[in-house]
């Protein structure tokens, strides 16, 4: 059988009571109250029905987590706790499950948390439908479209830091499948009077002071903007800093936010140009100047401030100063020009920069709807999110209070209506009979507002369009004729004759009792504010900007176009934006949060009961709970009331085999519970009276703590039961186990006497048998020794007549050749290493092998040499002969010689054939080269020394220039006689030339080399390879040369040299040139 699956409920561990629809007593004080213990507890969400009340805790809470988000997914909305997700599940599964338009209503006074309210429903929705690049993208841009509108939407109040100074409405569009397709947000009157003035204690619209704290130096350089906020009239400095607000990396986040919704670059730079115009714009100021007509006429004080606005818009400077002086009014075919006071000037500026802001928030807007728009054309499902003012009720309300407590008339309205249809179709579904449900009606609020004859609106327009002269009073005047005797109006001028005697209300005033209660209104601004007029000359201005985006936003500034009609008022636009909201909403399923404002002051732990009490009063949260209880106060289908409270009757516990409606009528027979407290639908049982409810609940809890106490007695039994057997057959293990450790202990003593026993024995007999082998073996060896000496005297008697004639001989022959042999065996072991030049080798034993012992060591010297030869490769042995040869000449004769030894003969030192700067030398000598050096060539004049390159080929000695390969001198082998040179260590050497031949016209050469031993070996090979005659290496000290037509001699001598180590040459006379050697 599987398992059944636990399952909580709204009214398990219950925090004061979380569906105020089971409030017993029903009372405003209780209600607070209610509020107050579960806000105290940190419960700040609160069911009416299928309301959710949302209280501002001021500070985080660990209740949005991923986690929490599974635990409320496809749940039953009463199932858990109260929680803002709970609402937004069961409106997002009605919209995926069954195709029905949702909308999310989110109220409350300013401060409540409706905005992020709004933010949590949204993402929630984003993190319970589908996955994938495109739907995360379409998701990641609804999210994303908040931080911008709210950077240029909301602004800092006394109430809010984050408040709202504009209504929204976001329509969230879906596929079949659940998955976000795109949306369409719309906005409600923008509260643009901020733009120019704040009341004390609040901020401008927040983009302002992000732009001025987080664009950096080359950004503001290009707005032609400073950091500091005081060098800007339109921004109040009381309140510019917010603690925990950092407006730079806020500016960061919405410039992120616009590149992700789909923001182009050059259309962000547009937008902060519109935001720094608008703010030079509070720094143009005014002073008069009188014409001679004695008219007054204003001109602008600095023009610099207006240079660098129409810098930014590209606006002619000229057209815009004469659009801060003049007025032109048109009428029919008529132009009539003006000029303006500073009083009006003023005005026109603060209404071209309350204009110029407020189009470019509904510009923002509409931009981003063709971003987050849905792509495809097919069916969608909707989901509206409605983010708008609360009722408000100010020290001083104006025209704006007017307007947004009119909207909350018509949400009230529209709420009561629904929530009474939403009641009486469940009844009927249900099959349940309607009672009707007494309530009150405001209707009759709005149609004082709203009528098209009569109404405050209709009057207020009907008083703008009016000719002559048009006051704030005499609006005040028609009201007091036209709303008099209206129930829900007030004024001290009402001809009412009930309110005479009320000397409370001023004489600018008049007052409305809202559904929420009385607003006192003060009637100055109603006039302007509901014009809200721009000057035409202002608007063709701005039209003529160079600025694209400006240009675009008034669209009524071109010439072409000019309409003459008077544009709809503010009044009349607002009143037609709330009824095609309310049409709208009427076409979708309602969902309601209610946001409440604890305290005043913002911080976390204050439940203000006053504040809150006059919250719940114009959110109409008492009238809501009578509404739902006028009928039935609880209702739950069968299947999970018969699974919470089926332990109160034994029929149905633990398990009910029929259907539930029958078994919920046999527990509630069984309870005995009055027949006139409850009703069966279709579905679900209806409960009338909350003491009902909690009866049961009171049962059920006294029944489930039978139950523990049954299931904990059944655990303990169970649990000393298991414990006993456990313990009886760890004891049977313990035993089984021990008496087997005794038997292996027992039977490993056994083993080891029998062991000790046999090693004995073992002993023993091994003993035995080895005394009788050795015994045994004694007695053969003597045996053996006996027969020995016996054979022995044998043999002698045998053979004493042989050796009686020749023993010394035989004995000596016999005893040389024992010693040679050992000589020769000995030798064999004591033979030293094969190289040529150990000259190790073993001292003689004998005295009589000393000619053998020298003879062998000549021949194995030979041998191993001839050994080494064989190993020599043809290069080698041509190197070793060019050594031995060298050997030969210079060993003992020259001291240079032994230094030459360890040196390789490597012949041609400069690489010709590879290096390119010899290629012409190469190319002129066609032998092989047998050696090519670098030689310093003795001049025959001073004596001083010149690089040379000496070649020697098979037939010629060549010489060349170092630097440029050109060959100066060839001299053939069959004229060199002879080499000279000293026995010292120096490299001088002299080639003597055949006298008579072409080489020796100039005389002898005497060239200075560090390869001296080499050059003159290979010269030397070479000339007898050649001529077949040896070349005459003369060595000494002294010898003559031949420089031209006179002998030289050369001579050497030892003495210290200034530059080291190296000889130095020089010529004495004529006849003498002396190398000095170190």
């Amino acid at each position: 059988m599987a398992k059944m699956e636990v399952k909580t409920s709204l009214l398990d561990n219950m925090i004061g009571v979380g569906d105020m629809v089971l409030l017993e007593p029903l009372s405003e004080e209780t209600v607070i109250n209610n509020l107050k213990k579960r806000f105290d507890h940190n419960e700040i969400y609160t069911y009416i029905g299928s309301v959710v009340i949302s209280v501002n805790p001021y500070r985080s809470l660990p209740i949005y987590s991923p986690e929490k988000v599974e635990d409320y997914r496809n749940r039953n909305f009463y199932e858990l706790s109260p929680h803002i997700f709970a609402l937004s599940d069961e409106a997002y599964r009605s919209l995926r499950d069954q195709d029905k338009d949702q909308c999310i209503l989110i109220t409350g006074e300013s401060g409540a948390g409706k905005t992020e309210a709004s933010k949590l429903v949204m993402s929630y929705v984003a993190a319970v439908c589908g996955k994938g690049a495109e739907v995360n993208q379409v998701k990641e841009q609804l999210l994303q479209s908040n931080p911008v509108l709210e950077a240029f939407g909301n602004a800092k109040t006394v109430r809010n830091d984050n408040s709202s100074r504009f209504g929204k409405y976001m329509d969230i569009e879906f596929d079949f499948k659940g998955d976000p397709l795109g949306g369409v947000i719309s906005n409600y009157l923008l509260e643009k009077s901020r733009v120019v003035k704040q009341p004390r204690g609040e901020r401008n619209f927040h983009v302002f002071y992000q732009l001025l704290s987080g664009a950096s130096e080359e950004l503001l350089n290009k707005l032609k903007l400073e950091r500091d906020f005081s060098r800007y009239n339109y921004l109040s400095l009381d309140s510019a800093k917010v603690n925990g607000v950092d407006d730079a990396a806020n500016f960061r986040t919405v410039r992120n936010a616009m590149q992700i919704v789909g923001f182009m670059d050059h259309e962000v730079e547009s937008v902060l140009e519109v935001v720094a115009a608008v703010l030079k714009l509070g720094n143009i100021e005014f002073k008069p100047e009188s014409r001679v007509n004695g008219l007054d006429e204003s001109k602008i004080k600095d023009k610099n401030e207006l240079k660098e606005i129409c810098e930014l818009t590209g606006i002619d400077q000229s057209v815009l100063e004469r659009a801060f002086s003049f007025r032109t009014v048109e009428a029919k075919q008529e132009k009539v020009s003006t000029t303006l006071n500073v009083a009006q000037a003023y005005y026109a500026r603060d209404a071209l920069a309350k204009n110029l802001y407020s189009r470019l928030f509904s510009w923002l807007v509409n931009r981003i709807n063709e971003s987050i728009k849905a792509q495809t054309k097919v069916r969608k499902k909707v989901m509206g999110v409605l983010d708008i003012y609360g009722f408000e009720i100010f020290e001083d309300n104006s025209f704006e209070q007017f307007i947004i407590n009119y909207c909350n008339e018509k949400l009230q309205q529209i709420f009561i209506e629904l929530t009474l249809k939403e009641e009486q179709e469940e009844y009927i579904r249900e099959d349940i009979e309607w009672t009707h449900i007494e309530y009150f009606n405001n209707a009759i609020i709005c149609d004082l507002i709203e009528n098209n004859t009569n109404g405050i609106l209709a009057m207020l327009d009907e008083e703008c369009l009016r000719p002559g002269t048009v006051t704030d009073e005499t609006f005040l005047e028609k009201l007091n004729q036209v709303c008099a005797t209206h129930q829900h109006f007030e004024s001290r001028m009402s001809k009412c004759s009930r309110f005479l005697n009320d000397t409370s209300l001023p004489h600018s005033c008049f007052r409305i009792q809202h559904y929420a209660g009385k607003v006192l209104y003060q009637v100055e601004g109603f006039v302007d504010k509901n014009n809200d007029l721009l000057y035409r000359d202002l608007s063709q201005a701005m039209w003529k900007a160079g600025h694209a985006l400006i240009k675009s936003l008034f669209p009524e500034g071109n010439p072409a176009k000019i309409n003459l009609k008077r544009p709809p008022t503010a009044g009349s636009q607002f009143k037609a934006s709330v009824a095609t909201l309310m049409k709208n909403l009427q076409t979708k399923n309602p969902n309601y949060i209610r946001c409440i404002k604890p305290n005043d002051k913002k911080a976390a732990h204050i439940f203000n009961e006053g504040l809150v009490c006059h919250q719940v009063r114009y959110l109409g949260l008492l009238e809501n709970v009578r509404v739902r209880r006028a009928g039935y106060a609880f209702r739950q289908a069968y299947e999970p009331c018969l699974e919470r409270y089926k332990m109160l009757c034994k029929q149905t516990w633990p398990h009910w085999k029929g259907p539930a409606r029958a078994g919920v009528e046999v527990l509630f027979n069984e309870l005995e519970i009055p027949v006139e407290e409850y009703s069966f639908g279709r579905s679900k049982i209806f409960i009338r009276n909350p003491r009902t409810l909690f009866k049961l609940e009171d049962l059920r809890k006294q029944r489930l703590e039978d139950l523990a106490t049954l299931i904990q007695k059944i655990y303990r039994g169970w649990k000393c039961r298991t414990h006993f057997l456990l313990m009886r057959k760890s004891q049977i293990v313990i035993a089984a186990w021990y008496r087997r450790y005794a038997q292996q202990k027992r039977y490993q003593q056994i083993k080891s006497s029998a062991l000790v026993i046999q090693s004995y024995i073992r002993g023993w007999k091994a003993r035995k048998i080895l005394r009788e082998l050795k015994h045994q073996k004694r007695c053969e060896e003597a045996a053996t020794t006996i027969a020995a000496y016996w054979h022995g005297t044998q043999v002698r008697r045998e053979y004493r007549k042989f050796f009686r004639a020749n023993a010394g001989k035989k004995i000596y022959e016999f005893t040389l050749q024992r010693i040679v042999q050992k000589y020769f065996l000995e030798m064999k072991n004591k033979v030293p290493s094969l190289s040529p030049i150990d000259k190790n080798w073993p001292s003689r034993p004998y005295l009589f092998l000393d000619s053998t012992h020298k003879e062998l060591k000549r021949i194995f010297h030979l041998w191993r040499c001839k050994k080494y030869r064989d190993q020599f490769t043809d290069q080698q042995k041509l190197i070793y002969e060019e050594k031995l040869e060298a050997s030969e000449l210079f060993k003992d004769k020259k001291a240079l010689y032994p230094s030459s030894v360890g040196q390789p003969f490597q012949g041609p030192y400069l690489e010709i054939n590879k290096n390119p700067k010899y290629k012409k030398l190469k190319d002129a000598i066609e032998e092989k080269i047998i050696i090519a050096e670098v030689v310093n060539k003795i001049n025959r004049a001073n004596g001083k020394s010149t690089s040379r390159i000496f070649l020697l080929t098979n037939n010629n000695l060549l010489l060349a220039d170092q630097k440029s390969g050109q060959i100066k001198s060839e001299v053939p082998l069959v004229d060199v006689t002879k080499v000279s040179m000293s026995s010292q260590n120096d490299g001088f050497f002299a080639v003597h030339l055949k006298e008579g031949s072409e080489a020796a016209s100039k005389g002898d050469f005497l060239f200075s080399s560090d390869h001296l031993i080499e050059m003159a070996t290979k010269l030397y090979r070479t000339t007898l390879s050649q001529t077949k005659q040896k070349l005459n290496i003369e060595i000494s000290d002294e010898f003559l040369v031949q420089f031209r037509q006179d002998k030289v001699c050369v001579k050497f001598i030892q003495g210290n040299q200034k530059n080291g180590s190296v000889p130095t040459c020089k010529r004495k006379n004529n006849r003498l040139l002396e190398v000095a050697v170190p």
